[in-house]
């Protein structure tokens, strides 16, 4: 009789220990699951908290025809440019005054969240005409363009484009250089739109390569330091070419 007894009990101790299991590899399952949602959750959180910026200063070097350029990737503004290799060309962003790219400390900056007028685009690409902005002023904007009495500042002259110039929403602001073409610059009309860059201006550099800039028009007072800033930078990243 107790030999009886204990074979009548041995199947439900077998399904008893095969429960058992199944419930530790559920539960072993679902913690596994949980880890990957809670790392996941941390890597997609700080994606959308960095909104495609980068802190990474990795440099990478680009090349656009004969010019290679050397940028940390977080100056430059999108990600899939963020690599070694041939591109069309480059677009970067940075802060003024001290050029520096995309930091946790300057986040509100970069995303505009205090109204602070400090950054810079910067964007490199062929060259697509013979002269540069200060080049084409007296062949072309000095005759699509007409002398204003608009104020302008740190020693710049404003000239209104003519209706027929195709830039009526721009005013041309113009500073004389001893030595040297005149600085020219571009700005959209204050009541154009809203824009946070409405000033630009572009600059030959390198082998056949055209550096062009965007800046806040609240800097403009600050033209002659921010040029010159600008090709230190430009020159700085550029490893060959000239």
């Amino acid at each position: 009789m107790l030999r009886s007894d204990a074979i009548d009990i041995q199947p439900v101790r077998l399904l008893d220990t095969n429960f058992m299991w199944r419930v530790f590899f559920i539960c072993a399952a679902l913690a596994l699951i949980s880890v990957a949602i809670s790392v996941s959750g941390r890597v997609v959180g700080r994606s959308i908290a960095m909104a495609g910026h980068t802190d990474d200063r990795t440099v990478v070097e680009i090349v656009i025809g004969n010019n290679v350029l050397a940028a940390p990737k977080n100056m430059i503004r999108f990600a899939e440019a963020r690599r070694d290799g041939i591109a069309p060309k480059l677009d970067l962003y940075m802060r003024w005054p001290d050029m520096s790219g995309y930091s946790d400390a300057a986040r509100a900056d970069f995303n505009n969240a205090n109204g602070k007028p400090d950054i810079l685009f910067l964007t490199f690409s062929p060259r697509m005409t013979s002269r540069d902005m200060s080049g084409r002023y007296e062949p072309i904007y000095s005759s699509l363009t007409a002398a204003s009495d608009d104020p302008a500042p740190a020693g710049l002259r404003s000239r209104k484009f003519t209706p027929s110039s195709g830039y009526e929403n721009e005013t041309l602001y113009v500073a004389e250089r001893p030595g040297h073409d005149p600085y020219v610059v571009r700005c959209l009309a204050t009541d154009s739109g809203v824009s946070l860059a409405p000033c630009e201006r572009d600059v030959h550099i390198g082998e056949d390569l055209s550096m062009s800039y965007r800046f806040p028009r609240e800097l403009l007072a600050q033209w002659s330091e921010l040029d010159a800033a600008m090709l230190a930078k430009a020159r700085q990243m550029l490893r060959t070419g000239g």
